[in-house]
């Protein structure tokens, strides 16, 4: 479920603003859409319909549409909604997770039809749950909205020693890392993992970025993190932040 794209600019999120006396618009679930050929399947995706999604994108493409145009104008501009919604705290956890879901179905349902080489990845991302820590809801929604802004993840899972992050780095070659704790407990085995990740001479090939409950920006900074991310869409931004610089 690794979706690609190429040059996107996700940080653009849809506004509330108001719209003009010649653009047709509607308010639907409590936002305003722009009406037009890929309305249905941003809704859809919004309202984290599966199946909905997958049935839209196959139609769309049957009727002769651009397959990379639905992924752009159509799947991201709706969980670029989705975004919107959980920044301003009108959308919650299991709702972005739904609505990630039916967004990579949507992708998966197109990406056969579209050319090698037409969809590429935003950037490697290799993300875990550092070691002595088995919680994974939270790393499993950043995975979920990181594919969803193109990148391609490699998912650990928990538990993770610094020498498996040293193994993905060299296997991977990613430009970002991901560390996720939800024990104060663990939150040291972030320190030693970035530690030896320096010793091994990797620290400046990549970014290295933080999350969990117990985290905070001035840990992040006091361990010598790239940044933190306090909640999935933050993490996302994050990273389209730092290989922007």
């Amino acid at each position: 479920m690794n979706a690609h794209f190429a040059g996107m600019e996700i940080a653009q999120l849809i506004k509330r603003t108001t719209l003009s006396m010649e653009q047709s618009n509607t308010i639907k679930g409590g936002f305003i859409r722009v009406m037009g050929k890929f309305d249905e399947i941003q809704k859809a995706v919004f309202e984290g319909n599966v199946e909905r999604v997958k049935n839209l994108a196959e139609t769309l493409v049957a009727a002769g549409e651009d397959p990379l145009a639905i992924i752009d104008d159509g799947l991201i501009a709706g969980m670029n909604i989705v975004g919107t919604r959980f920044k301003e705290g009108e959308m919650f956890v299991p709702e972005v997770m739904m609505s990630a879901s039916a967004m990579n179905a949507g992708v998966d349902a197109i990406r056969p039809l579209v050319k090698s080489g037409e969809i590429q990845s935003a950037g490697v991302i290799v993300i875990g749950t550092v070691k002595g820590d088995l919680h994974d809801i939270g790393k499993n929604l950043v995975c979920m909205i990181l594919r969803s802004a193109g990148f391609e993840v490699v998912d650990l899972g928990v538990d993770i020693s610094s020498e498996k992050f040293i193994d993905a780095i060299n296997k991977h070659n990613p430009k970002i890392v991901g560390m996720s704790a939800l024990l104060t407990t663990t939150m040291p085995a972030m320190k030693e993992t970035i530690d030896t990740i320096a010793e091994m001479g990797l620290r400046n090939k990549i970014k290295i970025i933080v999350g969990g409950a117990p985290v905070s920006r001035e840990f992040a900074e006091q361990i010598g993190a790239d940044g933190y991310g306090d909640d999935a869409i933050s993490a996302r931004d994050l990273c389209i932040n730092l290989l922007n610089k």
